[in-house]
């Protein structure tokens, strides 16, 4: 098969009257960790493949030498600024997403987890979906894991940051940090995943599965916005959109790519949406339900001692010694420049507050949520709410209090909790605090972990998709991302997403092709 190649929609002018149309055994809509698994497991099995992107294409050697800012302006969703509106007592939480082709995986601090076997035993013995036992996936797990080269962080790419808050954590529970495992080769510790990796050291799908597919003649449309799945009676054969080519980059121009199979893979925020408006997914009436977010919350100690906690990798350690309460705590620091936005106060007082930088000490804790969370349109538009379960909402206060806790048993002066409006508390006001009774709204909240809005079941009255990823209503429609996910993980769910992907990608390479 000869090479395929990467397309802009942009680049193509409109002609009164006519319309860009495409024809592929297999149309994936979406290039991130989901999507690029697929079309390179089909396209090297000899199948035709089109993948549409509705971000742009910009490429490594590019976004390696963007700021932070620029990143966050050309590859993040909304600038980084989509959220999940709160309900009830509930955080609004910062839902940060990818744009481009490789999507979120561009963006990802690299963390690879696998699905942990406690979750896989529920999915396969509670759920009824038997194969996804942790001997079933683990050649699921295997294949990712040697695709993207998932190794082990070594300790001495911690950061400073990060063995403060080990140091506290011995102190204060007797539990030693674990080596977290990435998708890296040849990491040199400069702490910018989040923003494109600078060296091209992290091992996204634009660096791994994508050149895969393009060299087995895979064809990726980008700038192209995909809005219904197109049926035919009872099966997909493809979809129609338009191309981000009108003024300041709207979609204008019409685009219909016919296919004999369909693959949704645009993430848990947009495939639901892209289903409804197709008219699809409603039987069950579950599509754009079942949202869980794995919420997060920043926590910062401020040391007398500089701690430069930029110099290591950006995720390196983690505990799981919280996680009979649903929390997991991993280690993070970002770029000072973006860090220093984030400061608590206003004029003088941020700009003093900013100043501390360098003797911070980051760490954030995460919940392993129930799923409380919905994407659906108003008037044309996404919107995302969330409502945490009563069980979620009450781990909060012992997870700031066990946060701070760690930080001052590891010599830290004052703690920054992510309680918006509250001045950095030392040992004693902590004590003093009212943790219980903070408005959900006062919460500084975020997440990256998108899951289950096209959950996967045992039939169509419950669930959006089979257990081998396929629609209950329309044939040869798949989903194959984090939306199939059957419940919140816990962990990190890249691995989780790209693992699952592969084992549907394997499905579809055995399963025939409609005429």
């Amino acid at each position: 098969m000869s090479a395929g190649a990467i397309e802009r929609g942009r680049d193509h002018a409109h002609v009164r009257g006519k319309e860009l149309e495409l024809d592929a055994d297999v149309v994936v809509v979406g290039s991130g960790a989901g999507g690029a698994v697929v079309a390179a497991t089909l396209a090297e099995a000899g199948q035709r493949v089109v993948v549409i992107e509705e971000g742009a294409h910009i490429p490594p050697e590019t976004y390696s030498k963007m700021r932070p800012t620029e990143s966050m302006r050309h590859l993040w969703k909304d600038g980084g600024l989509t959220v999940a509106i709160g309900l009830g007592d509930t955080p609004v939480v910062n839902v940060m997403m990818g744009s481009g082709v490789g999507g979120s995986s561009l963006l990802t601090g690299g963390v690879c987890f696998r699905t942990p076997d406690k979750v896989l035993h529920e999915w396969s013995s509670v759920m009824g979906l038997t194969d996804l036992t942790p001997r079933g996936m683990d050649a699921c797990f295997e294949s990712v894991e040697r695709s993207v080269h998932v190794e082990e962080v070594p300790i001495a790419m911690r950061s400073r940051s990060t063995t403060l808050f080990g140091e506290g954590l011995r102190r204060a529970h007797g539990v030693e940090l674990k080596s977290l495992r990435r998708n890296t080769k040849g990491c040199n510790g400069c702490g910018r995943c989040n923003f494109g990796c600078p060296h091209g050291a992290k091992m996204s799908v634009d660096i791994t599965y994508l050149p895969r597919a393009l060299a087995a003649g895979t064809h990726v449309l980008s700038d192209a916005l995909v809005d219904r799945v197109l049926v035919k009676g009872d099966r997909a054969v493809g979809v129609s959109g338009r191309l981000k080519n009108g003024s300041h980059g709207r979609p204008h121009t019409p685009f219909v790519v016919r296919a004999r199979r369909v693959v949704v893979a645009a993430g848990a925020y947009a495939s639901p949406l892209l289903l409804l408006r197709s008219g699809i997914g409603r039987l069950s009436g579950q599509a754009g339900r079942n949202l869980t977010l794995h919420p997060g919350f920043r926590f910062m100690g401020r040391f007398d001692e500089p701690v430069h906690g930029w110099k290591g990798a950006l995720q390196s350690a983690y505990t799981d010694a919280f996680e009979h309460e649903g929390i997991t705590c991993v280690g993070l620091f970002i770029p000072p420049g973006a860090l220093a936005g984030t400061m608590p106060g206003i004029g003088p007082e941020h700009v003093s507050r900013a100043e501390t930088i360098p003797n911070l000490a980051v760490f954030g804790g995460m919940i392993h949520d129930d799923a409380g969370g919905r994407v659906f349109d108003v008037l044309g538009r996404p919107v995302m709410t969330y409502r945490m379960s009563r069980k979620d909402r009450s781990v909060i206060p012992g997870l700031l209090r066990r946060m701070a806790r760690i930080f001052f048993a590891a010599g830290a002066r004052e703690v920054i909790l992510p309680v918006l409006g509250l001045a950095p508390v030392t040992p004693d006001a902590l004590d003093a605090l009212d943790l219980e009774h903070v408005p959900g709204h006062m919460l500084e909240c975020s997440s990256q972990h998108l899951l289950g809005t096209c959950r996967m079941g045992t039939s169509g009255h419950h669930a959006v998709v089979d257990l081998d990823g396929q629609s209950f209503e329309v044939r040869d429609l798949f989903v194959a991302d984090g939306s199939v996910l059957p419940t919140s993980l816990g962990v990190n769910p890249q691995l989780s997403i790209m693992a699952m992907a592969t084992r549907i990608a394997w499905k579809l390479r055995e399963r025939r092709l409609a005429s």
